[in-house]
């Protein structure tokens, strides 16, 4: 019966910090800019414009440089990636992507940190990262990953 008791428990604050995530700024903000995102067409455009040339660069590096077109290729694949960067619908998409990312991956490390100290949480951030070492660290165990 205890065990029930704080399997619900622990449920119930499951579900209520899930909805403070749901209810944040960093995530009303990621919907709000995926909207807008879907609904602009020039974004939309670049991104499937994008897309396929990305394809084409991926098929040229399986050569390389000594693909007929790698040069032409790679300069289309930056000058594409430079317009995307720049433009506003989708930097301010990625930051919110970005934004809610490191709400949920300080949520993940305080999670772990509550049960363990060496719960690993790999989050792609070196911050975070830091204080939950991958065990890849070749440091010979000094930093008590292994």
């Amino acid at each position: 019966m205890l065990g029930t008791v704080l399997d619900v428990s622990l449920l119930d604050e499951s579900y209520f910090l899930g909805k403070m995530i749901a209810e944040s700024e960093a995530a009303i903000q990621y919907r709000v800019t995926k909207y807008k995102l879907e609904q602009d067409t020039e974004a939309q455009n670049l991104i499937k414009e994008f897309n396929k040339v990305k394809e084409l660069y991926e098929e040229v590096q399986r050569f390389g440089k000594y693909h007929p077109d790698y040069k032409t290729v790679s300069t289309n694949v930056r000058l594409l990636k430079r317009e995307l960067d720049f433009n506003e619908t989708i930097s301010s998409f990625k930051k919110a992507e970005k934004d809610l990312e490191n709400l949920l991956n300080e949520c993940s490390s305080l999670i772990a940190g509550s049960v363990s100290e060496h719960i690993k949480v790999p989050t792609g951030n070196p911050f975070f990262d830091s204080r939950s070492c991958s065990g890849g660290c070749g440091s010979g165990g000094a930093c008590s990953c292994g």
